[in-house]
């Protein structure tokens, strides 16, 4: 309890020392406030943008589109590529058939293949979600890949030698041992997702958090700027926090053994 609490204290204190060297460089000018907007113009861009909204859409409208753009391609890759990584770790002839798919496109940058995905899919939401897709696939089946592969023979051995089938050691033994590194796999992803939501958002989109940040770049609106990187940050941190909760519900074990 004592080292949970000092660790709590270290986390507030690094938050406020980064606020008050935030409110010290604009408060006395020292970098000017086109770079650095001073936090007080940040929160008023939060609440006019949030009450008025921006563009024609509220703050919640942005978000919430971008947040709908992110979690179905997110999820999309989550039912594919955890099954497929589980597959390609079981099986050497799945390996041999999609692994140089996924190693092949793994390393390219999200905005090398977004057009050909505009001219397949249009400028709507569906090459935006594509795109977040293809971006959240690689980690998740590596990870669920690497999981299989990382299960101790032995613990596969001890279950064939009590008679458990194929499929029963599959189920009971090696998927339950790769779930700690699914949901690393998950963590990462949903950060990888997230991250590339602004070049999906880059192409005929009219709303979108993302969308927001690159069209007040424009109008040089740090403040904007300022307050959608934040706004982006904090979500972020809640994805991440329910990708944890439920991690802790369903691999309860996980750094106990």
């Amino acid at each position: 309890m004592l080292a949970l609490r000092v660790e709590w204290l270290l986390t507030a204190a690094t938050l406020t020392s980064l606020l008050l060297a935030w409110y010290v460089v604009a408060r006395f000018g020292l970098v000017s406030d086109l770079f650095v907007p001073h936090p007080a113009a940040v929160w008023a861009a939060f609440t006019d943008i949030l009450l008025d909204g921006y563009r024609g859409a509220t703050l919640l409208r942005h978000l919430g589109d971008s947040l709908y753009r992110v979690v179905v391609g997110f999820l999309l890759a989550v039912v594919t590529a955890v099954p497929l990584g589980l597959a390609i770790g079981y099986s050497s002839k799945v390996q041999a058939v999609f692994d140089p798919i996924i190693e092949f496109y793994r390393p390219l940058p999200p905005l090398a293949y977004y057009t050909l995905l505009v001219i397949w899919l249009g400028i709507e939401n569906e090459s935006k979600i594509a795109l977040l897709y293809f971006a959240a696939f690689p980690p998740l089946s590596v990870s669920a890949m690497a999981g299989v592969r990382g299960v101790a023979s032995e613990r596969i051995q001890g279950a064939q030698s009590l008679g458990a089938s194929r499929w029963q050691v599959f189920r009971y033994v090696i998927f339950p041992s790769c779930l700690p590194d699914i949901f690393t796999g998950m963590r990462v992803s949903i950060g990888f997702t997230y991250t590339t939501l602004v070049a999906a958002e880059m192409v005929a989109a009219t709303s979108g958090i993302g969308w927001m940040v690159l069209d007040a770049s424009k109008f040089l609106r740090s403040d904007v700027i300022f307050m959608g990187n934040i706004v982006m940050g904090l979500t972020g941190i809640g994805l991440d926090r329910l990708i944890r909760t439920a991690e802790g519900r369903v691999v309860p074990w996980k750094g106990r053994a």
